[in-house]
């Protein structure tokens, strides 16, 4: 499959795949034709889903079988009034038919919009507002309908509501039974003319760690650029079975659960659960025998607290992380415990990876790794001009005259936003690191995120990574605090393991503040150290580091 799309389709070192990554590039590019029902044709009995949930049922699909239900599905939202460009919001946490009705909208060309089933009645209004939304696609649970109803006075353009329930169940007011109603749909016949390859596929409203929500709009040509995420740095092939912690809400499911898998030839696995346990996770990979995994770091915090000896993981060939920075001690306590090194990456709504640790390259923990040569990535100082090596900067992504694949269009009917982000030939992440004599890149944290203090400049990474290398801490978070000598002091937010909640207090701080001192430089240790139950988080699970600020602010 990838032969179609690249004139090189294997790499063996970093020199390699600088100099000789180059996509051809299809007029018109549809990932729902062009991919996936191409494999219907070549490998119609390969298993495309997995599909299970917590309650023991299994849904299994094979390519042939999901191109007809896909066709069956665009047959119906068509027959509801549903075309080109229209937007549609998806709220369906990870049930089976979000796959369904993703590539369906491909194919006839609407804009996908996935959100998270924790919206609240204001948070739908706003979306539905700011995108013009035509049709919402949910979950039957109560909460999400609940929400959606009490918006729908306030909305509109919406001229569409469908749930999908369980059979038997009753159907919401003012909402179509996608159950009963889309098997019954016509046959299905693709459109004329379905999209081209500049027209917008998907949009994201980021949760952002402050300010309202952006829309950030994609092209078809953004599914393309996941190819390198799902062959590349997944390290995925035909007979692989991956699984990617990722709620299907937030742009880390098509960066997993999607496009770079499919792309592949793998299948996805899919687990569908209300409540993250890691011991429930680890059996879900013992069962299935998952051959690839990629989660977040906070996932693999629980899952090396558990006796990894109680498994069987030896399905597992490879394991990578995204979503906020790796912690050294993170990355050495999973290796010690399975033998596998994780292959972290980095990249935002706005880009697919734009950094990573690919399978040509030796890991080096809490290291992002290198530039994905399909992007021209630097690192810059506040007036623009280029880091050296060792100095910090922001991650900027160079554009030329042609838009890079996988980068975003704009931020959807916001040209200042999008002039801010991205002017003078470069998008800006907001994202501060610094690039090692081996071209590697490091994370620093967020610009807004760096403390001052006493004349030093303190990335929250550098600091949380050396509390998180003492045994007591589970997960923190590094903010600075107003002080009137320092200007401002570096201030901890713990949360601690269950053996060690007991021993919070005066002796545990000093003592979590001398270990940071011996393994960081001693001026970045915190000050302030408080402890607590959990940490304010994004939608997409990054921490809300803004949130504690205020807090500390009111206080």
């Amino acid at each position: 499959m990838i032969e179609r799309f690249l004139k090189q389709t294997k790499f063996t070192s970093v020199e390699d795949y600088n100099k000789n990554l180059e996509f051809i590039i299809p007029e018109n590019f549809n990932f729902a034709y062009d991919v996936m029902d191409a494999w219907a044709e070549e490998a119609p009995e390969r298993l495309a889903i997995l599909w299970t949930n917590d309650q023991g049922e299994e849904i299994r699909t094979t390519f042939a079988e999901l191109k007809e239900q896909t066709d069956q599905a665009a047959s119906y939202l068509m027959s509801l009034g549903i075309g080109k460009n229209d937007p549609v919001m998806l709220i369906l946490k990870r049930r089976y038919e979000w796959w369904v009705v993703m590539l369906a909208l491909h194919k006839i060309g609407a804009i996908v919009i996935p959100a998270t089933h924790m919206l609240t009645k204001k948070d739908i209004i706003y979306r539905n507002t700011r995108a013009s939304v035509k049709a919402i696609i949910c979950v039957d649970d109560a909460y999400v309908v609940s929400q959606i109803q009490a918006a729908m006075s306030e909305s509109p353009t919406v001229k569409q509501y469908i749930t999908i329930t369980d059979h038997g169940k009753p159907i919401p007011e003012g909402f179509h039974d996608w159950q009963s109603e889309w098997k019954q749909a016509p046959k299905f016949v693709k459109p004329a003319f379905v999209n081209t390859n500049d027209d917008t596929m998907l949009m994201y409203f980021t949760s952002g760690t402050s300010g309202e929500p952006k829309m950030v709009a994609h092209d078809y040509l953004y599914a393309m650029g996941h190819l390198s995420t799902g062959v590349f740095w997944h390290n995925l092939h035909e007979g692989s079975l991956h699984l990617t912690v990722a709620d299907t809400g937030w742009g880390k499911a098509v960066w997993g659960k999607f496009y770079g898998q499919w792309f592949a030839g793998a299948t996805v696995f899919v687990f569908d659960h209300e409540k993250f346990n890691a011991d429930t996770l680890l059996r879900q990979i013992e069962k299935y025998k998952v051959t690839s995994f990629c989660a977040p770091p906070t996932i693999y915090r629980f899952m090396i607290r558990e006796d990894l000896s109680n498994y069987d993981l030896s399905s597992l060939e490879y394991c990578c992380t995204a979503g906020e920075a790796l912690n050294p001690a993170v990355f050495d306590k999973f290796y010690e415990k399975t033998g596998i090194k994780m292959m972290e990456g980095f990249g935002q709504t706005e880009t697919t990876m734009t950094l990573g640790t690919f399978p040509w390259m030796e890991p080096k923990p809490g290291s992002m790794g290198i530039p994905n040569a399909q992007y021209d990535i630097d690192l810059v100082r506040a007036d623009g001009t280029p880091c050296e090596d060792g100095e910090k900067g922001e991650i900027v992504v160079r554009v030329g005259d042609r838009k890079p694949i996988g980068l975003f269009k704009e931020y959807y009917r916001d040209p200042e936003l999008t002039r801010e982000a991205w002017h003078d030939g470069l998008y800006h992440t907001g994202d501060m690191a610094w690039r090692d004599e081996d071209g590697y890149y490091w994370f620093e944290g967020r610009i807004d995120d760096v403390i001052k203090s006493s004349g030093y400049r303190i990335g929250p990474f550098e600091v949380e990574s050396a509390l998180m290398t003492h045994p007591a801490v589970v997960e923190c978070a590094i903010t600075g605090v107003p002080d009137d000598i320092r200007g401002m002091v570096v201030k901890a937010t713990v949360i601690l393991g269950k053996e060690w909640k007991d021993k919070a207090g005066e002796d545990l701080i000093k003592e979590l503040q001398q270990h940071v001192k011996k393994v960081t430089a001693p001026y970045k240790y915190p000050r302030i150290i408080e402890f607590v139950d959990e940490l304010p988080k994004t939608i997409s699970g990054k921490i809300r580091r803004v949130e504690i600020r205020k807090k500390d602010a009111e206080k």
